[in-house]
């Protein structure tokens, strides 16, 4: 694909201040003259360097000697962006990049647009767009688990996938445009019964794609986890107990929690997204009553439910308590735990009574109860509940060749594939005539296409909203 932006660009590639050495990046046709106007090789000029290759240079500004930098010269179309790059690693500071980077705009430089240099890689070849769209996710991958999936779609194993697919399509496309083209003569170049199976087994490749965008959603963003409960029941405790630190204000008054409060937290490789949320309780307070119903929309939208129990409690405020979940869980879709807190302050005896009561109680709706006892304030139990946690989504660990998707640009597509591929399939079982079949088809690859960057309709716009939330370097 032609490259559509002759200008030469300019960003810092790395944060200034956060570690001993910053890089400035280059690319563009004048990268080279732009660079050798601001740097002074100690022997002959980045002009005339050979590709992969690193100078020691002095930078000067004002006259005075600003930096000594090292400079890496990378010859199109053997660079990231498939243009002549240079790559300029300074000292850390924030000073000396912004001024390297003024002297490089003064040169004929201009400053480059958040994710400019990836959005030059794709349209010079040099990866398609699901490629390009990996590379934020690797950058922001915050565990072992999103950093496998996204790597695997940076080194091309979605593309290959979607690639094979596209293949196939294009190749009933070809033989049904070839029945158009002799359509006078009453000819049908493509097998019916070949051709519906060939459909059918897209479908359900396509299908198996788009359905991995719920692990790949959560391998990516976080799972859900709701912690819910009475008020005072020790949610914000727990929270707290979690995550390391005071992140929720914790108090003896009931109700203090008034609105959902969120943290991360990376437990063997799997991100989770803890939301502490507001106690369950009648209230004639319109706040707070607000706040229980963002409670019961955080349950419904939860992976997991934390259900967190005053173990001091009486048996009939227990029983009481867990009525507050019933109606408000998915028992066949959501995993639910139940948190026995303040067992510190119980005797065996009772916990084991307390987690009997809980069990009889869920029995009626779940076939494998977790009811872990454990203290929020202590601590004690806290890790047997990451270990649960962790093995309720082992899965979410993929091997380096699993393909999840977890873009909902993809996953939007690979819905419209779907239909399309469904619609001309029932087309052709149903005898209809071959144009028909054959537009179905095409627009079916043209989702394909869309999600690889293959002859897309508007590339500008496209690629704009795409590009938008990269960062400026890269």
């Amino acid at each position: 694909m032609k490259n559509l932006y002759q200008e030469t660009i300019v960003a810092p590639a790395t944060i200034p201040g956060t570690g001993a050495i910053s890089i400035v990046r280059v690319s563009g046709p004048e990268a080279f003259r732009i660079t050798d106007a601001v740097v002074r090789l100690k022997s002959g000029s980045v002009f005339d360097s050979k590709s992969y290759t690193v100078h020691f240079a002095e930078v000067f500004a004002d006259g005075k000697l600003l930096d000594q930098v090292l400079v890496s010269v990378f010859r199109a179309p053997h660079s990231y962006t498939g243009e002549d790059s240079v790559e300029i690693s300074t000292h850390a500071s924030s000073y000396i990049v912004s001024e390297l980077i003024r002297l490089l705009i003064e040169a004929g430089a201009r400053m480059a647009e958040p994710g400019e240099f990836t959005r030059r890689a794709f349209l010079n070849g040099k990866m398609d767009l699901t490629q390009a769209e990996a590379v934020a996710d690797v950058i922001s991958a915050s565990g072992a688990a999103a950093h496998r999936v996204a790597m695997n779609q940076l080194r091309g194993g979605f593309s290959e996938e979607l690639s094979s697919l596209r293949s196939q399509l294009l190749e009933m496309a070809s033989l049904l445009e070839l029945e158009l083209d002799f359509s006078e003569e009453d000819v049908e170049f493509a097998d019916r019964e070949k051709l519906l199976s060939l459909l059918e087994s897209a479908k359900e490749h396509v299908d198996r794609l788009a359905a991995s965008f719920r692990q790949g959603n959560m391998i990516k963003n976080g799972v859900p986890v709701a912690i819910v409960g009475a008020a005072n029941a020790g949610k914000s405790t727990l929270l707290n107990a979690l995550v390391g630190e005071e992140r929720a204000i914790v108090t003896d008054i009931p109700g203090t929690t008034r609105d959902t409060i969120e943290e991360t937290l990376t437990l063997d490789g799997i991100l989770f997204r803890f939301i502490d949320t507001a106690g369950i309780r009648e209230s004639s307070d319109e706040v707070e009553k607000l706040g229980i119903g963002r409670t019961f929309q955080k349950i419904s939208q939860a992976e997991i439910v934390l259900f967190l129990l005053d173990g001091s409690l009486s048996e009939f405020d227990l029983l009481n308590n867990l009525a507050l979940l019933r109606g408000h869980v998915n028992w066949d879709g959501q995993k639910v735990f139940f948190l026995l807190n303040k067992a510190d302050k119980l005797s065996v005896e009772a916990v084991n009574k307390n987690v009997t009561l809980i069990n009889n109680f869920v029995s009626d709706y779940v076939n494998e109860q977790v009811v872990i006892p454990l203290s929020a304030k202590t601590g004690k139990g806290i890790e047997a509940l990451i270990s649960a946690l962790t093995n309720a989504e082992k899965e979410l660990l993929p091997n380096e060749d699993s393909t999840f998707v977890t873009n909902a640009r993809h996953f939007e597509a690979l819905k419209n594939a779907s239909l399309a591929l469904g619609n001309c399939a029932a087309s052709l079982s149903r005898g209809i005539p071959t144009d028909l079949v054959a537009e179905d088809l095409r627009t079916a690859l043209s989702s394909i296409n869309a999600i690889l960057g293959t002859d897309l309709l508007d590339p500008e716009a496209i690629l704009q909203h795409i590009f938008k939330n990269h960062c400026i370097g890269k």
